[in-house]
């Protein structure tokens, strides 16, 4: 990638608005392609609880990594590196630019930084699993990652069994910290190709109000029916089973919750995420930070003119 093109990251908490900005911005410009930074949007059939770019809007823009995976597979972090960085080469080969938009930290900084994954050991990380499923598993699991790595616990979901399993597993196998892999993590250099880093933030307060719309939105919006589809059809792998109202989804699905407590656990866990992702990316300061307290478009007029600079 070296035709002199500069790209745009966009990042930022989820329900900040950054799709919506990223496809005004897009439509404005008309030499852009979007390149999706999501975890989970990647799998094909897992629409609803992702929020993902409608087909009328993918008909508008180009999207890329999105349904790029059947959802029974397990789509590693570097898996992604790889395939986002080859589409941000080919938009670029093109003579276009790429608008990266997301708000997984950890996928972000793998595509625009020189971050290197460690190997893995399959038996390892089986036995760990196994430990996970008994009961109380998975917090013992998380307070002996806390015990040996309190930087990666604390970017780990305390539930997310499938990072927790990985981050024992690479302490194990390689005796470093899971944290220490991976310049680009605490390290902010050079990145990987030309790439402006933007940031979208809101007060907590108007945020919290969002994610609460886009629960409820799911909810109406059919999460439950697509939930049971997948689950009947091509079935979830374990990454897919940790997406943000799925797992509580199948929860409900599978008896051991309520619909009303399944989808009030899954605004919990959004905004438990959101401080997450504002702490990640709070690190960086490489980012220029925009605010949008109202509508994400009105702050398109100031992040075309950092683009253009």
């Amino acid at each position: 990638m070296t035709s002199g093109l500069t790209h745009l990251a966009l990042v930022g908490p989820t329900a900040s608005g950054k799709s919506v900005l990223a496809l005004h911005l897009a439509q404005q410009l008309g030499d852009v392609e979007i390149v999706s930074i999501d975890s989970m949007q990647v799998y094909r059939g897992m629409d609803v609880g992702t929020a993902k770019a409608t087909t009328t809007e993918r008909a508008a823009v180009t999207h890329h990594m999105i349904d790029v995976a059947d959802p029974g597979d397990d789509f590693s972090v570097a898996r992604f590196q790889a395939e986002a960085r080859a589409a941000v080469a080919d938009i670029e080969g093109r003579g276009r630019r790429a608008l990266l938009v997301g708000g997984t930290g950890l996928y972000v900084h793998a595509v625009i930084d020189d971050l290197r994954f460690p190997g893995e050991d399959l038996a390892l990380r089986a036995e760990l699993e196994a430990a996970t499923k008994a009961p109380g598993g998975v917090a013992r699991a998380y307070t002996e990652l806390r015990q040996l790595d309190p930087i990666a616990a604390a970017r780990i979901d305390p539930h997310n069994a499938r990072r927790i399993v990985r981050a024992l597993e690479v302490m194990r196998l390689t005796g470093e910290r899971f944290s220490s892999f991976g310049a680009g993590v605490a390290a902010f250099g050079t990145t990987a190709f030309p790439v402006l880093l933007t940031g979208l933030w809101l007060p907590r307060a108007v945020l919290a109000q969002r994610i609460d719309a886009r629960t409820e939105a799911m909810r109406r919006g059919g999460l439950i029916g697509e939930v049971a589809a997948l689950v009947a059809g091509p079935g979830l792998s374990r990454t897919a089973r940790q997406a943000i109202g799925y797992r509580e989804v199948l929860g409900h699905l599978e008896g051991t919750t309520g619909v009303d407590e399944a989808f009030a656990m899954t605004g919990r866990r959004t905004r438990s995420f959101a401080r997450r992702q504002r702490m990640w990316f709070r690190r960086d300061p490489r980012i220029t930070w925009l605010a949008a307290p109202e509508n994400p478009c009105d702050v398109a007029g100031a992040l075309l003119a950092l683009w253009r600079r």
